[in-house]
């Protein structure tokens, strides 16, 4: 697979994905030791886009479950075709087959359909694994997080009416969570653990540059000074790097080469999500903000 943390991290950047060395040797572990990857950080910061960025380096099927409130075994591992099941019967029984026959045809594979956590340890296309992301964890209930205990330490699922299922190679599992609730010690403890922060003034330019790079090279450093220093505010969703990305393609797409407060007014529903934030960047507070970004920008140089 990857010999070493560099080759990880070589084919990461390859991918335009800038990575601390930290972030790069969870990954290159996970991966040595087939253990599940647990990412934690704020909504924006890049934990969903890791497995999407695996999924084309190692060639594999990238296989997502999100997560919600109320998600159940039956959405989430698999059920039955019952449909198919009852015309089953109806066959069985118009060719005279006796009750112990007809139950015992009832529960097969061929009726059973296969859901996200059922197809990632079923599928192996010539032993190369898929990548399963079970994505933001802590918006599934309590239960559900019992439920993953038996995947995520030996990449198997028990089901009542065949038995336990076991992956021949295990898959390449990211679980991803916001952090709005806590996630339970016993599912952090199958799992390597690394929380992903809000990157720095360096590594985010440098993540502008690789996935915008038609921004001018003033701009990109402008948006990445006025979104460091956005953070800074007492906002009530400060935006993530995927609002950083978002803005500075709206940018370009409005021919801009530099931002001024009335761009930035008219733009800010980009990077704000919330009434109360985007209210607060007007005026006298807008033009302190960029003052400041200015100048955080002036420094880096």
């Amino acid at each position: 697979m990857f010999q070493n943390i560099d080759a990880v991290q070589s084919a990461l950047e390859s991918q335009n994905y800038i990575a601390e060395r930290g972030l790069v040797t969870a990954i290159y572990l996970a991966l040595r030791l087939n253990k599940p990857l647990f990412l934690e950080g704020e909504a924006g910061v890049g934990k969903t886009e890791i497995a999407k960025v695996l999924a084309k380096i190692l060639g594999a099927d990238l296989i997502r479950l999100q997560c919600y409130e109320g998600l159940n075994v039956n959405t989430a591992l698999y059920e039955w075709n019952y449909a198919h099941q009852l015309l089953h019967l109806r066959l069985l029984e118009a060719s005279g087959a006796t009750r112990e026959e007809m139950q015992a045809g009832l529960f097969t594979p061929e009726f059973l359909q296969a859901r996200p956590l059922l197809q990632a340890l079923e599928m192996s296309v010539n032993g190369r694994p898929p990548v399963l992301l079970i994505d933001e964890i802590d918006r599934a209930d309590e239960e559900f997080e019992a439920f993953l205990l038996e995947l995520l330490s030996d990449f198997q699922v028990t089901i009542p009416e065949l038995g336990t299922i076991q992956a021949t190679v295990p898959p390449v599992v990211v679980v991803t969570s916001n952090r709005t609730r806590e996630i339970h010690d016993a599912l952090k403890r199958r799992c390597l653990y690394y929380w992903i922060d809000y990157p720095n003034f360096q590594k985010e330019l440098a993540i502008v540059r690789a996935k915008a790079p038609d921004a001018e090279a003033n701009l990109a450093k402008q948006v990445t000074a006025f979104i460091q220093e956005l953070r800074r505010m007492e906002l009530f969703k400060a935006p993530g790097v995927a609002e950083t990305l978002d803005w500075t393609m709206a940018l370009i797409a409005l021919d801009q080469q530099t931002l001024s407060p009335e761009i930035i007014e008219q733009t800010a529903g980009v990077i704000l999500k919330y009434q109360e934030d985007v209210q607060m960047l007007t005026g006298e507070a807008l033009q302190s903000a960029l003052d400041r970004a200015r100048m955080q920008m002036t420094a880096q140089m």
